[in-house]
Order: C-alpha cells, then structure tokens, then sequence
C-alpha cells in the first residue's frame, strides 16, 4: 500500500504554511517530519487525517484519489494529536474494547500498567496516558497510522518500548510520524523530511539537521 500527498497548500492570515508539498509514504517503512515549531508539521497530519482543509490537496491511495477525509472511510486512519483524546472519566478497559485492541497484551508489554486493570483516564499521569492513547492507535485495525510527537515527555524505557512497536507494526500499516525529538525519529525512519519555508527536504542525518540550523 502506498500513500502520495500531492499538491498541499496551506496558508493562515495570508501566511503561507505549506506550499505545494508532496510525499510518499509505504507500507513497511516509516515516514517521519522534522521542523521547528510552526513549520506545519501537526498541520500536514491534520490535512492528512481530514480535520484541517487546506487551499489545495490531492491524496492517493495506490494511485487512487480520496476526496473525502480520510477519517470518513472504515478502517482507513488513525490518528493521535499532541493532546489528550481520551475523555477523562473514561475506564481504560473501555478505551481497548472501543479501539478493538487487546487490553491483556498491553499489560504484558506494559507491566507497570497492570495496577491500573480497572482504573479510569484520570488516573493516570500525563506520560501514562501517552503511552496507552499511542498504543492503541498503534494497535488498531486502520490502515494509516498518524503520530503526532508520541515520544514527548516520555521516559528513556518508554520510547524504546514505543520505538520497538512502531517498528512491528509497519510491516502491515502506512506510519508517519512527527516528533522534535529528532535523535529517536532519525532512528526509526526509513524516510525523513525537514519541513521549512512550507516545503520538504530530504534527510538522513544530523548533520542534514545543522544544515538546516534545526540543530548547533
């Protein structure tokens, strides 16, 4: 399966955000944006997922035009934005059972979680509740799976179990992903882009990254 997103155009008080982006993104390999804050990298998964409408999009699927939203079709993309999508009263086993994804084997790869079996969202802290809305996303049955920053404030063990499950499930879903924490997104991707002056470039390295005055 293979995902182009041809011929973006976003722009916000006659600002441009992004203009005249294109990528592609595969099945069984991950694709990640890196930028500086307001770069438009949350706005190109929002144009992706169907919440933001930019000026201009074509998306295709196998060479297919969708011109719905993406999230209008079953099944066809997940997608976990920088903030809390889990309402608060909400008891973690009814999250799993709404994302049809196995709450036991989440307890096996998360342990520490186990105490918190019948547990409600607000129990948690804010690092618990990104690992568990990542996971399920990441778990679920889409096709296309949208990450918006997963490793962000997140413990060293964390983003190592994320990073290991991120790569297990490429093998059968399109991922893309954005996070500033670059070293670890570098370290995942098949194909990375740094996004600036609303278009990509091709990276691969730190080194691309000073090039760009991301990084000293």
């Amino acid at each position: 399966m293979i995902l182009e997103v041809d011929n973006v155009e976003l722009s916000f008080n006659n600002k441009t955000i992004l203009n005249s982006v294109y990528f592609k993104a595969e099945q069984g390999k991950i694709t990640s944006f890196i930028g500086k804050n307001g770069s438009g990298k949350s706005c190109l998964l929002e144009i992706i997922f169907g919440s933001l409408q930019p000026k201009y999009k074509l998306i295709r699927i196998n060479k297919k035009p969708f011109l719905k939203p993406l999230h209008l079709y079953k099944n066809k993309v997940g997608f976990l934005p920088q903030h809390q999508i889990s309402p608060n009263r909400l008891k973690i086993k009814s999250i799993f059972k709404l994302f049809g994804v196995s709450l036991n084997q989440f307890m096996i790869d998360f342990e520490s979680f186990n105490k918190y079996r019948n547990s409600r969202i607000n129990e948690l802290s804010s690092g618990e509740i990104r690992i568990l809305e990542t996971y399920v996303i990441l778990k679920s049955q889409m096709d296309i799976i949208l990450l918006d920053e997963p490793f962000s404030y997140l413990a060293p063990i964390a983003v190592f179990k994320l990073k290991e499950l991120i790569k297990e499930e490429k093998e059968k879903k399109i991922i893309i992903l954005t996070d500033h924490q670059y070293r670890e997104v570098l370290d995942i991707s098949d194909t990375c882009y740094f996004l600036s002056q609303g278009g990509t470039k091709l990276i691969s390295s730190e080194k691309d990254l000073q090039n760009q005055n991301y990084i000293s």
